[in-house]
């Protein structure tokens, strides 16, 4: 009762085997909640007594024993001794007067152990391996279970059949962790009626068995446990363990008193009695169980026992069979096997000597291959070699030699491959077909590169130089001319086709495809550095070949950084011309090689694509044939043109390698462009467009061959325009300054030269100009594309005789200095350079703009400034200058429209329109100043004349009937102011700048007449006669007026006023001292 797990009893380890049977409970018991709803593990009992069961059980003669009797004849009150069984003191024990007792208090209080909780899906792998066979055996338990109730009713015909079927299955059976179920507590199949039966017979009345309810419910517990406290309460029904001593302790303090009622567990015989009750009811169950198991076991082991006996004598009818054939084999097949194997070793002698056969002729074809290669014939040794293969694959081919010992008796050829007299041989055909792969591949790569160097050599430089034009123009939208023939580089010989595909045939057959496409390759690169360096000037300090010692020449051998460094210096020195042809040189050579590459890519691939598969060699299909005697069997080889076609499609992949080509070629003109860089800043323009537009049309072929935009060469072309263009701009301001400071300002002949300047730069306004855009054509010939030089014409002044021509635009005449002819040549430079680089517009434009600006400025320093006095030594500023002045700006307005339009057909979307509307401004708001410095200069002269006017004594009596000085001198200046600005200006200006003038002298002479006193008549006929002296001077200028008209009412109105003859006399002395001071500032 102290087991912590309680044990598996035997009755439920028999559960398994016996069928469930109730038919020895009562209806009430069967029903009874207590005993249907419980779980309980049965205790096992004493061995002795559970073996004597068992003993009584089995034999016959004590079957009707008293086991069923409770009590002194259980198990485990035998085992007992017989004082604890009465619960009275043994009569051993020796009574001591100092014991006591020990209390509740001095045993110590029990620790309930924390038992770990299972999870019942930790038993799911367990019972699925168990629950297959716990099946088959209840299937096999239910038949022997049918079996029985046969035998028990052959036996027994009186009893009644509901006693073998009244069987039930348990209701709301549970398992437990521990799969024990309710089914181990069914009672024995021997039912209670039989028993009842038995006993009445000896007794009288016989007793049932008592069932299993009549157990407490504590003992079939899951959680049963003895050491808590509650558990050993309800098994012990709360007595006491120890009886508590009246006497006090030695302390003094009293004890607890026990409660009321509560028995001594050591003299509670009742309780003893219903505990061994209990294990005797357990135990007559389990006798049951075993019982019914023996019966079945029984049965078992008589069906084992014949099958044994079947067994052994199947094993004797073996042991005959056995001898029987023994008998056979010696006496029949034991000869014929030997006879089978001396056949068998037979053809094995004469499959090893046909192997050896076939070795030597291995080892005789590669020494012949060999040889083959020595002599250069690599065709044959090919052909060897594949014979080779053949044959060291298994596929024999007999020679004509040995043909008739062929016909006698055939050879059968073996696969040899994995004899180890031929581990090496492997290598050795490698190399030997390396060798002949290495043959192929130099004869491929002199056809090809033969070729490449043939067609560059052969295209004229002139040719390809007029096919990139043809592309350029097509670009550009033009027409094509006529039929247009193949190029050159097209044109591929028949001979050198046949003389490929040959080539790669044999690489294809030893497999060397793509080393000989990867040499081509490398062979293609290096060859694009050759073409460069072949037109490069030399790298060393002496060209010419001289004959010294060996040891002299390397002595005087250069390092590379030396020859970099000769080879600069060597480029720099070299004039435009040579540095053009150079490049030309180069960049076609570069073109026509690569154009001639893609070709040739093409060809190879075509010839590539229709190469046919040469018969299956088994030696190239991978690792050897398990099988040497079967070779057919071996599996199918890739065909090695396949092969070869797919490693040139990825070694020769025409965009990867013409890129590189471009690549590599691009790099090394970079550097030589990069050494010329301050050469090509300072060429001539000519000189200039025709290296840009080289360097254009070539990186436009290199993209049009490999799809590249070569950015590293085309900045640093762009680059050297945009410096070119900062010194051409600086160059251009710098000369039209030279010019307007050494010009005296007089009218020059405006030729024939400089009327074609003129054209052009008003056309260019709505067209092209042939003779800028030509000038780049560097495909077109020498005299097509030269500019034509303008006529030298010699500047003609306004002293001499002949009629100067003037400039004309939009039918307005224009007469130019010096100046404005230079600003107007600077014009045409920069739309040559504009025409020719459109791409380059917002950088040339800008430097356009400066250039008017700077003229403007200029101008206004040297006339308005007075700035000509000192730099081309004038005496001062006349009107003629100012005139001649105004007539550039305004020839420059005129001209500005023109080039706006012209920069907004090269760059329609270019912000610089606006500035070119600013500097139009600029040029009218300085002619504007011109035009006012003109009327200011006339209003001072006719205030002088006004205050010499006024000095004059009207009264004084006059020299003769003359005009006094004044008005001479200011009809003189006024008539050279308007001949001057009608000889160089427009009339609608002249009349601009003569209308403010005319209103100056309307406003001081009419205010100088109105105050003038005259006191003679003779004064007031010399004021008439000045009147009349303007009338008719300038009457016939336009916008005169009628002023003339106008003064001579008003000294016609004058009214004479009488004065003193002192006051006369003053004022005609003093008029002659002011006449004699008008006179002298007029000269």
């Amino acid at each position: 009762m102290s087991s912590a797990t309680p044990r598996k009893s035997i009755d439920s380890l028999a559960s398994g085997a016996s069928t469930p049977s109730l038919s020895q409970f009562s209806l009430s018991q069967l029903e009874s909640p207590r005993a249907s709803t419980q779980r309980f593990p049965l205790r096992r009992g004493s061995t002795a007594s559970s073996i004597a069961s068992i003993g009584g059980i089995l034999d016959p003669s004590h079957r009707h024993g008293s086991i069923a009797e409770s009590g002194q004849n259980a198990i485990s009150t035998l085992l007992q001794p017989p004082i604890v069984r009465t619960g009275l003191v043994p009569h051993t024990a020796v009574p001591s007067a100092g014991y006591k007792p020990p209390t509740t208090r001095d045993i110590p209080p029990v620790t309930l152990t924390n038992i770990p909780h299972v999870d019942p899906t930790a038993f799911e792998a367990y019972l699925s391996q168990v629950g297959s066979l716990y099946d088959v055996f209840q299937q096999a338990k239910e038949s022997t279970g049918d079996q029985e109730s046969q035998l028990a009713r052959g036996r027994d015909k009186s009893s009644p059949k509901t006693e073998e079927s009244d069987s039930l299955v348990p209701r709301s059976r549970e398992r437990r962790s521990s799969a024990i179920s309710t089914s181990s507590r069914a009672s024995s199949p021997y039912d209670t009626r039989g028993r009842k039966r038995s006993y009445a017979g000896r007794g009288g009345r016989g007793h049932g068995v008592t069932p299993l309810s009549t157990i407490p419910t504590v003992y079939f517990e899951d959680d049963f446990h003895l050491e808590n406290p509650r558990t050993f309460d309800v098994v012990s029904e709360k007595s006491e363990i120890v009886t508590p001593s009246k006497d006090k302790a030695e302390n003094g303090a009293a004890l607890e008193p026990a409660p009321a009622g509560r028995k001594a567990l050591a003299t509670n015989a009742i309780l003893q009695e219903k505990l061994s009750w209990y294990m005797d009811t357990v135990e007559i169950h389990l006798i049951s169980s075993i019982s019914t198991a023996s019966k079945s076991f029984f049965t078992a082991l008589g069906s084992l026992r014949e099958l044994h006996a079947e067994a052994a004598d199947s094993v004797k009818r073996i042991q005959v069979l056995r001898k029987d054939l023994q008998k056979i084999d010696r006496e029949m097949a034991l000869g014929g096997l030997k006879i089978v194997n001396l056949r068998r070793r037979r053809e094995n002698v004469r499959m090893l000597a046909d192997a050896v056969s076939q070795l030597r002729d291995v080892v005789q074809s590669v020494s012949r291959c060999e040889e083959l290669v020595e002599t250069g014939k690599i065709e044959e040794a090919a052909d060897g070699l594949e014979k080779v293969e053949r044959l060291m694959a298994g596929e024999y081919t007999p020679s004509p030699t040995d043909g008739k010992k062929s016909q006698d008796q055939p050879r059968k050829a073996i696969d040899l491959r994995r004899l180890k007299a031929l581990e090496g041989a492997s290598d050795d055909l490698a190399h030997l077909r390396y060798r002949i792969g290495t043959g192929y591949e130099s004869r491929f790569l002199s056809d090809l590169l033969g070729d490449l160097r043939q067609h560059v050599e052969n295209v004229p430089l002139d040719a390809t130089l007029q096919r990139w034009g043809s592309a350029f123009q097509r670009q550009r939208g033009a027409q094509r001319s006529g039929a247009m023939q193949p190029p050159a580089y097209m044109a591929f010989d028949d001979q050198l086709r046949s003389r490929l595909h040959l080539h790669l045939t044999g690489l294809a057959r030893v497999r060397h495809t793509t080393p000989a496409a990867t040499a081509f390759k490398t062979a293609v690169l290096r060859e694009m550095k050759s073409l460069i360096r072949k037109h490069m000037p030399s790298s060393s300090d002496d060209d010419n070949e001289s004959v010294v010692s060996v040891s002299t020449q390397k002595s005087q051998q250069l390092s590379q950084q030396e020859k970099s460094s000769i080879l600069a210096r060597n480029l720099r020195a070299l004039d435009a011309q040579d540095s053009y042809n150079m490049l030309a040189r180069v960049y076609t050579g570069i073109s026509e090689s690569l154009r001639r590459l893609s070709v040739q890519v093409k060809v190879l691939l075509d010839i590539a694509s229709g190469l046919e598969n040469p018969a299956p060699v088994g030696v190239r299909s991978g690792p050897p044939s398990p099988n040497p005697q079967g070779p057919g069997k071996a599996a199918t080889p890739v065909p090695t043109t396949i092969v070869a076609q797919d490693e040139i499609l990825q070694v020769l992949d025409m965009s990867s390698l013409l890129g590189q080509a471009v690549d590599i070629a691009q790099s090394q003109v970079t550097k030589v462009l990069k050494v010329r860089s301050e050469q090509t800043s300072q060429l001539q323009k000519e000189d200039f467009l025709k290296y840009f537009t080289l360097n254009r049309l070539f990186a436009d072929e290199c993209e049009a061959i490999s799809g590249r935009s070569g950015t590293a060469l085309k900045t640093v072309v762009g680059n050297q325009i945009r410096d070119y263009i900062n010194r051409f701009g600086d160059g251009q301001r710098r000369r039209v300054v030279e010019v307007m400071d050494a010009d005296r300002w007089d009218a020059r002949d405006f030729g024939e030269a400089e009327n074609a300047i003129l054209d052009r730069i008003l056309g260019a306004s709505t067209r092209d100009i042939d003779v800028w855009v030509n000038a780049s054509k560097i495909w077109l010939p020498q005299d097509e594309r030269q500019q034509p030089s303008p006529a030298s014409t010699t500047a003609v002044n306004g002293s001499g005789k002949e009629k100067l021509r003037s400039a004309m635009i939009d039918e307005q005449k224009y007469i130019l200095s010096e100046s404005a002819v230079a600003m107007m040549k600077s014009i045409e430079e920069y739309q040559f350079i504009m025409a020719n680089i459109p791409s380059m517009m917002q950088d040339i434009a800008p430097g356009l703009l400066e250039s008017l600006k700077l003229f403007n400025s200029r101008s206004s320093q040297l006339i308005l400034g007075a700035g000509a006095t000192r730099s081309a030594g004038l005496k001062n500023i006349t009107t003629k200058h100012l005139a001649l002045s105004s007539q550039a700006l305004s020839f420059v307005i005129a001209l500005v429209p023109y080039i706006r339009e012209f920069v907004r057909r090269h760059a329609p979307s270019s912000p610089l329109m606006g500035e070119f509307d600013k500097v139009k401004r600029l040029y009218q708001e300085h002619q504007s100043g011109i035009h006012e410095k003109l009327v200011d200069i006339m209003g001072s002269r006719s205030a002088i004349h006004v205050n010499a006017m006024k000095k004059i004594d009207w009264n004084a009596p006059a020299g003769g009937s003359g005009v006094s000085p004044y008005m001479e001198t200011l009809t003189k200046e006024t008539g050279t102011l308007h001949r001057v600005l009608s000889k160089h200006l427009p009339d609608m200006t002249v009349m601009m700048i003569m209308d403010p003038v005319f209103s100056s002298y309307r406003e001081q002479w009419t205010k100088a007449f109105e105050e003038v006193t005259v006191t003679s008549e003779a004064g007031k006929q010399r004021l008439e006669r000045d009147a009349e002296y303007l009338q008719t001077k300038l009457s016939k200028i336009d916008g005169f007026g009628d002023l003339g008209q106008r003064l001579l009412e008003l000294a016609k109105q004058k009214k004479i006023a009488t004065e003193s003859k002192g006051a006369s006399t003053d004022s005609s002395r003093k008029s002659s001292s002011d006449a004699n001071g008008a006179s002298k500032n007029q000269s």
